[in-house]
């Protein structure tokens, strides 16, 4: 064998890796974690259950903002390897806050993965749960749905999210502007999820179990 060709076969063989695909899968996996297991809260019924849900999303929103901006402090490649527990942990808040919203409403004792995933990523994708929560005139209905469309809700999230992770991932070589823009991010998607929660467990809640989404 030649001394040119032995040089060639000792090359190494580069290994191409999509990294955004790792943490799609790992955001998925996160998000169907999340929505399997509900919280339970210390909240209880109350008169004036929108007064409370509403002081309840404003202390939530805070802390979600702190959480993820102290997180998103270490700037460069350190910041990039936050983003995961950045978002479990300000998904754990907000869960925890969804669970609290529905008990103070009195509807805690009835949630479920499909109200508690539609309030966290309703704003995120519509069009994924224009089936599972359907809202008829002053109530909602909620379809049942199966494990494999919780699981398959929880992948296109996953690529919705990472697209979205991906878009602003330069602000994260900023050190403290990136901070504040993921602390703002936090604060303002935490409101959103109060404010679908809030919208859901204020109206009656029949729950379709006859029809259950695939």
């Amino acid at each position: 064998m030649s001394k040119s060709a032995r040089s060639t076969l000792d090359l190494p063989v580069a290994v191409t890796t999509d990294p955004a695909t790792g943490l799609r899968h790992k955001v998925g996996d996160a998000i169907l974690g999340l929505v399997l297991r509900v919280p339970a809260s210390s909240e209880r019924e109350i008169e004036q259950p929108e007064k409370r849900a509403r002081a309840l999303s404003r202390a939530a929103a805070r802390q979600a903002g702190v959480m993820a901006g102290s997180l998103a402090l270490p700037p460069g490649f350190l910041g990039w390897l936050t983003v995961l527990p950045e978002l479990v942990g300000v998904w754990k808040l907000q869960a925890q806050l969804v669970s609290d919203i529905a008990a103070v409403y009195g509807k805690q004792a009835t949630l479920g993965r499909e109200q508690m995933i539609y309030c966290l990523f309703k704003h995120v994708s519509v069009q994924l749960f224009r089936d599972v929560v359907v809202r008829v005139g002053e109530r909602y209905v909620v379809q049942t749905a199966s494990l494999g469309f919780i699981q398959s809700a929880a992948r296109l999230l996953g690529v919705k999210v990472t697209q979205r992770i991906i878009g602003k991932s330069a602000s994260r070589f900023v050190p403290l502007l990136g901070a504040v823009g993921v602390s703002a991010y936090a604060y303002f998607d935490t409101q959103q999820v109060a404010k679908t929660a809030i919208d859901l467990f204020s109206k009656e809640i029949v729950i379709d179990a006859e029809t259950p989404s695939r």
